[in-house]
């Protein structure tokens, strides 16, 4: 039987990691938490990530910068096409407020939903595989929701959103009958509600079991954990860090 290195602590140092969405929200605070355990970054966003970068760079953490648009397969492709990537931790993703019953765009915003929410996580997910098994494995985490499983922690969840996670779930289970045998661990977070520029206007933190909405860096370090060798033996799992919204 191998004898497998098993950590004392987490640590990312000597590895270098994707973070999508890392401009702001969950992908800000997991690149943040990356560097202080030493990773070596490359962010990507549709946004500048000026403000990322510092807090990073501040933290003596190696960062690059890719900014584009992941719906671009051209742009996507560009992502592995450099050094190895030993983790990608996939926070992107978008969240459309008006109710969907009273947006006269309905038909392309759903489809706009499930290209940003559905397409690219399966893509890339994908993609990194191919990258990660030619270069020994590595781990990829996507970000799903305590909504792909409940159908939403309110009435005014949107019907699309709370269906793209639960896509993003079903993903990360066929992603990883697909690339374990490869060496490559595909996980997912469920948060729960999270205090962030998606949820700024939202009132429900009284109503949760613990009286508040997430932190971003509470969601930061479960992913951590999952770009790590911690998770060696982790794949297929949909880990919930919701405060106890959801327990089942």
């Amino acid at each position: 039987m191998p004898t497998l290195p098993i950590p004392s602590a987490i640590s990312m140092q000597g590895k270098r990691v994707l973070v999508t969405g890392a401009a702001s929200g969950i992908g800000k605070a997991t690149a943040i938490v990356l560097a202080e355990l030493g990773a070596e970054l490359v962010l990507c966003d549709l946004s500048a990530m000026d403000a990322t970068r510092d807090e990073v760079q501040s933290r003596g953490a190696t960062c690059a910068t890719a900014q584009g648009d992941l719906t671009d397969g051209a742009f996507m492709a560009s992502l592995f096409a450099g050094e190895r990537l030993h983790a990608v931790a996939h926070c992107a993703g978008i969240l459309m407020g008006r109710p969907w019953n009273e947006d006269a765009n309905w038909n392309a915003r759903f489809h706009r939903m499930m290209d940003v929410n559905v397409r690219v996580p399966l893509e890339l997910a994908f993609a990194a595989t191919e990258h990660m098994a030619a270069h020994g494995g590595g781990h990829i985490v996507l970000v799903g929701s305590v909504a792909g499983k409940t159908g939403g922690t309110s009435l005014s969840t949107p019907p699309d959103y709370s269906a793209s996670k639960g896509a993003v779930h079903a993903l990360v289970k066929w992603m990883s009958r697909n690339a374990v045998g490869r060496g490559v661990m595909v996980n997912a977070v469920a948060p729960g509600p999270v205090q962030t520029a998606m949820t700024r206007n939202s009132n429900m933190g009284p109503t949760l079991p613990l009286g508040r909405m997430g932190q971003p860096e509470e969601l930061a370090w479960p992913i951590a954990f999952l770009c790590s060798s911690a998770a060696s033996y982790m794949s297929g799992a949909i880990l919930d860090v919701n405060g106890g919204a959801f327990v089942g």
